[in-house]
């Protein structure tokens, strides 16, 4: 058996280990040695790399990620798998149920008992992407805006918490703070997460909403091109830029872009069959900045907007169900798995 095929069997490396820091402490006579231990939360990746996250006081991985390669790691990391099974797996199943009871109540509509619970989740993890989302969506909803600036300022410095993990929370958060009014953070949210995520055209699309709340014409129709040059048949930025043609709202400047980008959609639209898929597109003569330039108008079904008020980008990611007795639960965290060793709960 070839050694690529032996690669390909072998269980991927997960679980908690720890590494060790000696230092010298004091001068001359009085010099000793000390050994400061960690533990951290290591999960292997593809390439011969390892993601390694500290766990903090409540044996919870916590904190910065960063990766290493696997000759580092097998250098100066050792297995702990009793510390997993006696303790990180139980807090991290709990603060799961914990989070999940909140995410709950909020859906529901119980937005005081979800602020209890997510307060409970924070308080053994306070970097917890699900329940400071949670609970700022939470405030959002109670109209409590300044509790929500608090958790706005946490999350914008959290790089984890615009990971595709994380997309419909993040998602949902930032169209709220809009909706709430809270402009300026909305903003500042996007352009966050678009420097974590330059690729994706949904943030444009909804940085251009947020402006065009903003009243800033200009940069609202700014990003809206841009989206639609990654995603010329994004049906919600399509419909945004006929509201901005139809009101007359495109500054004269911008028109020959604005045409530009009806005449992609146009081309785009017409490579696409009524069942979605590609088919043979046909040519599309110029044409200057005329009604005709505009795709065709959206079926009655889905009347064109008339007002500014555009539909959102639809969450292209969901949420994974959770429940205190669901006998998935504990699928959802992750198995310990050690060199040379039988897998974990």
């Amino acid at each position: 058996m070839s050694a690529s095929t032996d690669q390909e069997k072998r269980e991927k490396i997960t679980g908690v280990f720890s590494s060790q820091d000696v230092r010298k402490v004091g001068t001359g006579t009085t010099t000793r040695k000390t050994i400061q231990k960690t533990f951290w939360f290591c999960t292997e990746l593809p390439n011969d790399e390892l993601e390694v996250q500290p766990l903090n006081a409540n044996y919870i991985p916590s904190g910065p990620k960063k990766k290493i390669s696997k000759d580092q790691f097998l250098a100066a990391f050792s297995p702990e798998p009793e510390v997993y099974v006696s303790a990180v797996f139980p807090k991290m199943r709990e603060l799961n149920k914990t989070i999940a009871r909140a995410d709950r109540h909020r859906e529901k509509g119980e937005l005081f008992s979800a602020e209890m619970e997510y307060g409970s989740a924070l308080k053994v993890d306070e970097e917890n992407v699900r329940a400071n989302f949670g609970l700022g969506i939470t405030y959002l909803e109670r109209g409590e805006s300044s509790k929500a600036e608090n958790i706005f300022e946490r999350l914008v410095k959290l790089d984890a918490a615009f990971e595709a993990e994380h997309k419909h929370l993040f998602n949902e958060f930032g169209i709220k703070l809009r909706k709430n009014k809270m402009l300026d953070q909305s903003i500042t949210y996007y352009e966050r997460a678009m420097e974590l995520s330059p690729h994706d055209e949904h943030l444009f699309y909804n940085l251009a909403r947020a402006y065009l709340e903003d009243k800033k014409i200009e940069k609202s129709l700014e990003f809206l091109l841009k989206s639609l040059d990654m995603n010329p048949t994004l049906e919600p930025a399509v419909k945004f830029l006929q509201w901005l043609v139809t009101k007359q709202l495109v500054p004269e400047a911008e028109k020959p872009k604005v045409a530009a980008a009806l005449q992609k959609i146009k081309g785009a639209l017409a490579g696409q069959g009524a069942d979605g898929k590609p088919k043979a597109a046909e040519p599309v003569p110029d044409s200057p900045f005329i009604p005709d330039a505009v795709p065709p108008p959206v079926p009655a079904a889905q009347p064109a907007p008339n007002s500014p008020f555009i539909p959102d980008v639809a969450n292209t990611f969901s949420a994974v169900p959770d429940s205190d007795d669901s006998p998935d639960m504990d699928d959802m965290l992750p198995p310990a798995v050690y060199p040379g060793a039988n897998k974990g709960p």
